[in-house]
């Protein structure tokens, strides 16, 4: 008998190689698996940041709103080609919960990793908030840039 395509089969170009019973796959789990999950499990839920990255000829500009947070809350990390930023907005406890007629405001854990479209220079970034606006400008590698090595002799 020839197996006809359902609608869904021939709507995506799905190809049924077999029926689920003829398929088994082993999965062996290791402790350090076991470990992850539970502290995936353990972790509060993270909001991420909504970000503007723009650039110059020579700089990446990466933009986002952290109003609410401390400067020596937020945490920066850079390498040449990705930044990350996390933090922690924390709730004032001024009103009940029953009270609240909207909550749209993200408070907790947020963070956000960002893949660079180019090679920066670590060193030379800077960081900047004014008014909840957190400015982070990275200098590009100049992958042009030469300079004269002299040798030295003994």
């Amino acid at each position: 008998m020839k197996n006809k395509k359902g609608f869904f089969e021939r709507l995506k170009g799905i190809v049924n190689i077999g029926r689920k019973e003829d398929i088994e796959l082993e999965i062996e789990e290791t402790p350090e698996d076991e470990e992850r999950e539970e502290s995936i499990l353990d972790n509060e839920e993270e909001g991420q940041l909504a970000v503007d990255m723009c650039q110059t000829p020579g700089e990446i500009i990466i933009k986002t709103m952290v109003a609410g947070v401390k400067p020596e809350d937020l945490d920066i990390a850079i390498t040449r080609d990705m930044v990350t930023i996390r933090g922690r907005r924390m709730e004032s406890h001024e009103t009940a919960e029953n009270d609240f007629f909207h909550r749209e405001l993200y408070w907790g854990s947020f963070s956000r990793t960002i893949v660079l479209p180019a090679e920066v220079e670590i060193e030379e970034a800077e960081a900047s908030e004014k008014h909840g606006l957190l400015t982070l400008i990275l200098p590009k590698v100049d992958k042009n840039r030469q300079s004269k090595l002299k040798v030295r002799t003994n």
